[in-house]
């Protein structure tokens, strides 16, 4: 079922440029080797060191809060920042362990998945399943402990340094059945055709042709249409994937039904009611998302900068 993923032509690892680059990734890998109780503590000193230290995303989340939760008062966005802060330095520990813990360590990790029931039901139809989520501090991690009960695929974005991007295409590609880049759509839609299932999250925001201006938490967000012409392009069912940490440190996964009526003939509608979904997902952990990110960064003509 898969397709093999062409990792990216290696760079010169000797080179001084990557010398930086090399000391953080076998920091990355030496936290990855730690025991899950150091594990945690060491995400909470991170998060307590993030909440300090990240100056510039500090405003741009609490521009966020502020827009997506204009229901809260002062006090109220105040503590949701502090634990989003927070949040954020334990992901470092969790893409960490994501990318480079051993199979031995990642079974150790208490994982609750439901709603299993609807990928057996599409895969008896024979159907490819997207299953999309949203930006949420655990998705590296969780996208591998869902991976442990199902086969599946990634859509992801290169990242700018060579030395980071082979080292973690080939980590993902120990767990994961295949990975496409954002431009790999034709192969994308071949796999899905063939019923295989792939994860990725629209909910960045996105400019050029290929992305509209639909409502997310009452504001107009450029997203892309990927969703629904993969979904036309393939005959895939929509499947929400949500995921949360557990106030014990456990995971829960959930896969929902189907998306209805989905994909209709109205790419605006369908873009909409991908980003209610993810709404949705972010209501119930708005401290576990990420708000760092500068989501309306692109507005519609004429309309003034939000950041």
């Amino acid at each position: 079922m898969s397709e093999p993923s062409s990792a990216p032509a290696a760079p010169s690892l000797s080179s001084p440029r990557y010398w930086p680059s090399r000391l953080g990734l076998a920091l990355v890998r030496g936290i990855a080797r730690l025991p899950l109780p150091w594990l945690r503590r060491l995400g909470s000193l991170a998060g307590w060191l993030a909440s300090g230290l990240l100056v510039v995303r500090r405003h741009i989340a609490a521009r966020n809060l502020a827009l997506c939760f204009p229901e809260l008062d002062d006090a109220a966005r105040r503590r949701l920042l502090a634990d989003n802060l927070h949040d954020s330095g334990r992901m470092l520990v969790e893409f960490a362990l994501a990318w480079f813990g051993s199979d031995e360590r990642i079974a150790e990790i208490p994982c609750r998945i439901e709603g299993l029931e609807h990928l057996e039901a599409a895969r008896a139809q024979g159907r490819g399943v997207l299953l999309v989520g949203g930006h949420f501090s655990h998705l590296e991690l969780c996208a591998r402990l869902v991976s442990r009960r199902i086969r599946i695929a990634g859509m992801y974005r290169v990242m700018d340094d060579p030395v980071f991007e082979q080292a973690v295409l080939a980590a993902r590609l120990r767990y994961a059945d295949t990975m496409f880049t954002k431009d790999e759509l034709r192969a994308t839609v071949r796999y899905l055709k063939r019923g295989g299932t792939v994860w990725y999250a629209p909910d960045q925001d996105m400019r050029g042709k290929e992305s509209v201006f639909v409502p997310f938490f009452g504001q107009s967000a450029s997203t892309i249409t990927a969703t629904h012409h993969l979904a036309r392009l393939s005959g895939a069912l929509v499947l929400p994937f949500f995921h949360r940490r557990e106030a014990d440190g456990s995971y829960r996964l959930r896969l929902e039904a189907p998306l209805a009526d989905f994909p209709s003939t109205d790419v605006i509608a369908d873009t909409a009611a991908v980003n209610r979904a993810i709404e949705a997902m972010v209501r119930e952990a708005p401290a576990q998302y990420l708000w760092l990110h500068k989501r309306f960064k692109t507005r519609p003509a004429g309309a003034p900068p939000v950041y």
